[in-house]
Order: structure tokens, then C-alpha cells, then sequence
């Protein structure tokens, strides 16, 4: 008796869902991983805009690694993506949003010089706040803005409210303390001595030394240049990026 031919197709592999492709290791999964080491979704590598988002919130984290429970920026993932917009041709400008409550002051001071020394245009936007070492990130740009309700908090370097008990310590801590105010000056049109009296009033901070300034205040000591949201920090960024890109077809026909 002759056996009938099986002619059932073979089985095709079972091709992976639009959802699996997105979570293997896709373009997709690869902006989720970006969401949770940086907490954002657009890098420099990406080409959507001609303009760089930087966000500065929480606590900036620096050489002590802070509790799992702080909000925190991280000056380690920080670094790498300023050198990335830098290098990234594609980028022309950097918006950087700050909402800080300041942090560990060397990590503050090595973003704020890093910012300050590239060459593209930058802008920066304190929104909520900008305190304490937030305050060389804010004015290391070329044009800062702060929002109308947003505050800045200056007060003299410190550790953490104990007794200084060694003449070396007090010393270290003026220094850097000097380094701070160096970087403020040389990037704002706030003069030294009006910084210093802001930094070391003792009548509007309860218990404590230092000066709270908000939105206006803030642009009238001169240490912000304007107060504004989005929409103008936007606007001048794209206004500067068109300034430089003039500038270098000056050098070029030149």
C-alpha cells in the first residue's frame, strides 16, 4: 500500500513581535537604557535636533557616591556627553537646564569649567533652583536665563555644619571658596564685592550665612544676564548659533 506524501510545509521559525524588537537591544531598547543611566532620551549621537539638552537636577553626585534615595546628577555621565556635543559636528549648540540644590563643589566646578571652555554656542535655565555650586554651572554659559519664581542660594563654602578644628582645613575651604567666586566673577558682570556680601550676609538665611536672590534678583546683582523660560533661552541659543555660524564663514572668506 503506497503511503501518501506529506506535503505540510515546513514550520517557519517564529518571527519575534514588534514589542520583542523593540526590547532586544534595538534602537528603542537602547533609548530605555539611555532613560535609565542618564535620565534622559536624546544624546548627542542622536539627529534629531541641531541642539544638545543638558539637565543638571538633584544633587550633583561627585566623588562620594550619594544614597539610593537622593536625586542625583552624576558628573561622571556628565563629562562624557559634553565631550561628545563638542566633538559631534551635527550638534551646534547646548542648552543646559539646571533645577539643582548644589552638591560636591570640585565635581560643580569641573562642569562649570567644561561648559565655559566649549566652543559651540551654550545657554543655560535655572528652573526651581540653582543653589550653592549650582551657581558657576548657571553662569559658565555665554547667555543665562533664570525663571521668575526660580531662586539661587550663595553661601560660603562648607562641610557639613561641624567645627573646622585644624587652620589647614580653613584654609583648604577659603580657597576653594576663592575658585568659586574667581569663576563667578570672570563669568557674570556680579563684582566681587557685591558676590562676597551676597555669600556672607548674615540676615537672610534663618540660622545660617548667605543670601537667597529670586528671578529679577538674581539678573539685577548681575549674575544672570535674563529672566525667562524655554522659549526664550531657545530663542537666543538659535540666535547665537547663527551669530557663530557667521562668524566662521567670516574666517573662511578671510
Amino acid at each position: 500500500m503506497n503511503e501518501t506524501p506529506n506535503t505540510q510545509q515546513p514550520q517557519q521559525p517564529q518571527q519575534p513581535n514588534q514589542d520583542e524588537k523593540k526590547t532586544e537591544g534595538g534602537k528603542d531598547g537602547g533609548i530605555i537604557d539611555k532613560i535609565q543611566q542618564l535620565g534622559q532620551t536624546n544624546v548627542p549621537q542622536m539627529e534629531q535636533s541641531n541642539i544638545h539638552v543638558l539637565t543638571i537636577v538633584g544633587q550633583i553626585e561627585g566623588h562620594m557616591q550619594l544614597p539610593p534615595q537622593n536625586k542625583t546628577t552624576k558628573y561622571e555621565h556628565m563629562i562624557p556627553q559634553l565631550v561628545a556635543a563638542e566633538q559631534n559636528q551635527k550638534i551646534e549648540g547646548l542648552l543646559i537646564i539646571l533645577n539643582t540644590v548644589g552638591g560636591d563643589v570640585e565635581a560643580g566646578l569641573a562642569l562649570s569649567e567644561m561648559i565655559s571652555s566649549i566652543s559651540k554656542p551654550t545657554v543655560t535655565l535655572v528652573l526651581g533652583g540653582g543653589h550653592s555650586i549650582g551657581v558657576p554651572i548657571a553662569v559658565a554659559s555665554d547667555y543665562s536665563f533664570i525663571a521668575e519664581t526660580a531662586t539661587m542660594t550663595i553661601h560660603p563654602v562648607r562641610l557639613t555644619g561641624l567645627v573646622i578644628g585644624v587652620p589647614q582645613t580653613f584654609e583648604y575651604l577659603d580657597k576653594m571658596q576663592d575658585r568659586v567666586i574667581s569663576f563667578v566673577t570672570r563669568h557674570s558682570n556680579v563684582t566681587e564685592e557685591d558676590f562676597k556680601e551676597l555669600m556672607l550676609s548674615k540676615g537672610n538665611l534663618t540660622r545660617d550665612i548667605g543670601t537667597n536672590v529670586i528671578g529679577a534678583d538674581a539678573v539685577s546683582h548681575g549674575i544672570i544676564n535674563e529672566v525667562g523660560g524655554i522659549g526664550q533661552a531657545m530663542k537666543k541659543l538659535n540666535e547665537l548659533i547663527e551669530q557663530h555660524k557667521q562668524m566662521g564663514s567670516k574666517d573662511v572668506v578671510q
